[in-house]
């Protein structure tokens, strides 16, 4: 990789009077996101953008269930931009769904605006939106304080064909991406991630065939380096990077990166890890880049031996500093997974991408793993992982649904059930300890010795916490069901037991539209 100049640009900016100039205002129209994935997916094939969908088709492939219930996919790309320094993010679609989307900058405290370019049936239908993104790019295109510009096309500029690759490439050196993150042709939001990263590294390959580019912020490795794939817990690469040390290894930059110049550290490595194996399109950019790539992750005992193997083969490192590698961190791993051993029946789901991983650990920490559903597609990436799992008698599927996850925990009765929201729910409405992956189990360390015990501390006090779930669900037996369901006044009347009197003669009073008609 031939590095230009360091960069002098500030570290993080953003407009400071809190707004993105966007094209001039347009009434929100008759334009309907209400259609029918049929007819969505018909209307982008006319409107000459079906290429699209098929190449996410072929990235994202899907079934047993098409498209597992989570939330908007746009979510993920939304999430991998506002992450990012010195850019900008503008998004096209029904202003319900900028609105609902732009939670994700505050659930994650970006503190970044989201630009929105909106649109009504007659701008949609005559071109104008195009023109109105057009120029909200070239207003915002300051390199002072961008080094790119992600424009986003939700359901319907998708579906309308919205040409965003007609954009300019670059407007005063701040480059413009633009992508399609239709929710009727993108299944999940850990998709969407790699949609806007593969776009980005794509880019970044672009620039560096052409010449020097920006060098990275940290000085350069005089080691090779393995590129990471995958969002993870933030102390996850650096036990990796101690991890390859005895292999004459460095870790390289996490894709999705924070910043745009990363994405060039990242093409120079020697070796890509898809950490999370779902990531085609980026997978796709490292092939073209001539690296080699490896799937799975140092998790577990297993996990660690066989990927350091995996890694340094690819790297070309002799067999004998291969085995040393392993013999300098294995015994650790086996030391914490045989001090924090996790006793129960465990049922696991998810929509992240890390859950096969999360299963390797359970299974090599003592767990009886009974069942492993994800909201992502199977990959040759994916493989080592499924195959050993399977191999321990553990049912994994992928593109799970919720009715999937929900029929497993009926059919298992686990110790825990650790899912997605409706399954935390569905768990502990019958008793049963139950932890949300996302905030509970993704978000912390898996690798190294380090992720052995953490994992273990957590799913053992949950466990634990049996005796209050069944203490709870007595006290609030028949709680929210039935007669005791609704909300302050509206909640519907207890059924009561009326004795009638057969000797007392009635008379109905007319009701206020018949009055003046006398009794009945």
């Amino acid at each position: 990789m031939d590095y230009g100049p360091r960069d002098q640009a500030p570290d993080d900016t953003d407009r400071t009077d809190g707004t993105l100039q966007a094209a001039p205002s347009a009434r929100e129209g008759d334009a309907s996101c209400h259609a029918g994935k049929a007819e969505m997916r018909a209307a982008t094939a006319a409107a000459g953008k079906s290429d699209i969908l098929d190449q996410y088709a072929k990235d994202y492939p899907q079934g047993p269930h098409d498209q597992p219930q989570s939330m908007c996919p746009a979510f993920g790309s939304l999430r991998v931009g506002l992450r990012m320094r010195r850019t900008a993010t503008v998004l096209s679609g029904s202003a319900c769904c900028v609105y609902g989307l732009t939670f994700t900058a505050h659930f994650y405290g970006a503190r970044r605006t989201v630009g929105y370019v909106p649109f009504n049936s007659e701008t949609l239908v005559t071109g104008k939106l195009f023109e109105d993104i057009r120029e909200a790019v070239h207003n915002l295109a300051d390199p002072a304080l961008y080094d790119a510009i992600v424009v986003t096309n939700l359901c319907v500029p998708t579906a309308s064909g919205v040409p965003l690759r007609l954009l300019p490439k670059s407007i005063d050196g701040v480059r413009i991406i633009g992508i399609d993150v239709p929710g009727f042709g993108v299944p999940t939001h850990a998709e969407a991630k790699d949609i806007l990263a593969g776009a980005m590294l794509a880019y970044a390959r672009g620039e560096a065939e052409q010449g020097p580019v920006a060098a990275p912020r940290a000085p350069r490795a005089d080691r090779p380096s393995v590129a990471l794939l995958g969002e993870m817990f933030p102390a996850d690469p650096m036990v990796i990077g101690r991890l390859l040390e005895p292999l004459g290894l460095v870790a390289g930059p996490a894709v999705p990166t924070r910043e745009w110049r990363e994405l060039y550290a990242a093409l120079d490595c020697s070796v890509a890890a898809a950490i999370h194996p779902f990531y085609s399109a980026s997978i796709r950019e490292f092939e073209n880049a001539g690296r080699p790539v490896v799937g799975s992750a140092p998790v577990g005992t297993d996990g660690t031996a066989d990927w350091l193997r995996a890694i340094g083969e690819a790297a070309s490192v002799p067999a004998s500093r291969i085995e040393a590698a392993q013999n300098a961190i294995l015994p650790a791993i086996r030391g914490a997974i045989a001090g924090s051993p996790i006793n129960g029946r465990i049922t696991l789901s998810g929509y992240e991408g890390s859950e096969l991983l999360v299963a390797r650990l359970l299974v090599e920490s003592g767990a009886d793993l009974r069942y492993v559903g994800t909201a992502c597609p199977r990959t040759r990436w994916s493989d080592p992982d499924r195959e050993w799992l399977e191999a321990r008698g553990v049912h994994v599927v992928f593109r799970a649904s919720l009715e999937s996850d929900l029929a497993a925990f009926e059919e298992f009765r686990p110790d825990l059930a650790i899912g997605t929201t409706p399954v935390v729910q569905k768990a502990k409405q019958s008793g049963t300890p139950a932890l949300y992956f996302t905030n509970l189990i993704s978000a912390r360390p898996l690798m190294g010795p380090a992720g052995a015990g953490s994992l273990a501390q957590v799913i053992n006090a949950a466990i634990a916490s049996k005796s209050r779930f069944d203490t709870m669900r007595d006290f609030f037996e028949g709680v929210g069901t039935g007669h005791t369901a609704g909300i302050w006044e509206d909640v519907p009347p207890a059924p009561r037991k009326v004795s009638r009197r057969t000797d007392v003669p009635i008379t109905v009073k007319s009701s206020s539209y018949d009055a003046g008609m006398g009794d009945v």
